[in-house]
């Protein structure tokens, strides 16, 4: 490993790790050899059982989970399908969001020429559905929370961007030089224990 950001373990058993990510870390493997560092390879040196059940982009930070096993990596993933987490992220976004909360619900589908961007597509997009609220200004920008009910690429990214309110740092559907960083952080998941069935709930304050 090359990186000097190795993740923040939060919690860990026999079945599951919650961890948090660091903003500029690969979650997985990536094509070529410059791209091997990141959080999966991390966790494999401690627990060579861990398996990736969901992803984060390279550019946002905060919380996920990986599964200890097989089994358990199918059982996770089945709950991120049937929407059995819940999950929210906080982020900073471009000027005054006109509404203190509100939803938005635009399908997307992979821009293809473009890859790795995705696209609003209303005839081929999968549904796709965001929720919002404001939780103050800084300047002349919002601090937001956003809760993703669906779980498409680039979702939370390309949602706010298409209301006129991109988050800062965005290189793709944003103006990159307006922060050091995407600022977009994972910051709390909640679950039900797969096993225990014990109510977990795990929280990380954006570093920004």
């Amino acid at each position: 490993m090359t990186s000097n950001n190795p993740p923040d373990l939060i919690f860990q058993d026999d079945f599951l790790l919650v961890v948090c990510k660091s903003a500029g870390l690969l979650a997985v493997p990536g094509r070529g050899a410059d791209k091997q560092d990141c959080l999966s390879a991390w966790l494999l040196q401690d627990f060579p059982d861990s398996l990736v059940v969901h992803r984060l982009d390279m550019a946002t930070s905060g919380l996920m989970v990986f599964a200890r096993g097989a089994g358990m990596q199918r059982r996770l993933s089945q709950m991120f399908c049937e929407r059995e987490l819940s999950k929210r992220y906080i982020a900073i976004v471009s000027g005054k969001l006109e509404q203190e909360a509100g939803k938005i619900a635009l399908p997307l589908i992979s821009d293809w020429p473009n890859r790795p961007k995705q696209m609003i597509d209303h005839t081929q997009g999968k549904p796709s559905l965001t929720r919002y609220r404001l939780l103050g200004l800084e300047d002349s920008n919002s601090r937001v929370e956003l809760e993703p009910v669906t779980g498409r690429t680039h979702q939370l990214r390309l949602h706010m961007a298409a209301i006129g309110h991109p988050i800062l740092g965005d290189t793709l559907y944003g103006d990159g030089s307006s922060a050091p960083r995407l600022l977009l952080h994972a910051a709390s998941l909640g679950f039900m224990h797969p096993v225990s069935g014990e109510p977990l709930n795990f929280t990380s304050p954006a570093p920004f």
